[in-house]
């Protein structure tokens, strides 16, 4: 990544970019806990370099927590993600949260590193719970993930604030 990575929370005239981007990343509609939840309805916080948007992080704020919805950034490795969940910690920790939780898959592997490698801890996992939301909620989620791992359970990691 060139340049420095700016974050700020989303403004109503980021909507048209937002929209595409999270299409494009299969995020417009996120299952998870029994649930199809949009991460547009939620607070957004994006990355810039140069002006330019190049990551967004969707979160949620409920009690003393707070779960990071979604986690993108359009090039991988250039520490816009790490620049995104340093600010979501400060947002959350200004709204008095203690913890810090995200949901991912068993396939999605690049997020286990990722967010292992930041201090998150396994809390739980739920076996099965991508399969009933294939079969009840999101259809259009497919049976085998990334690296060609069988796409079943959600993952629950954790980081106290």
């Amino acid at each position: 990544m060139v340049g420095a990575v700016a974050i700020r929370q989303a403004r109503a005239t980021d909507r048209r970019w937002i929209g595409p981007f999270l299409a494009d990343v299969h995020s417009t509609r996120v299952a998870r806990r029994g649930e199809i939840v949009s991460p547009s309805d939620h607070p957004m916080l994006v990355a810039e370099v140069g002006g330019i948007p190049v990551g967004l992080l969707t979160y949620v704020v409920a009690g003393d927590s707070c779960e990071i919805l979604t986690l993108h950034a359009t090039q991988r490795q250039g520490g816009v993600g790490t620049a995104l969940l340093d600010r979501v910690k400060e947002v959350a920790r200004a709204a008095g949260c203690r913890m810090l939780w995200v949901l991912t898959t068993n396939d999605n592997v690049d997020a286990l590193r990722f967010y292992q490698r930041r201090g998150f801890r396994i809390r739980t996992i739920l076996p099965g719970a991508v399969d009933a939301a294939r079969q009840m909620l999101k259809p259009e989620i497919p049976r085998v993930g990334e690296h060609g791992i069988p796409l079943r359970d959600e993952i629950e990691l954790e980081q106290a604030l």
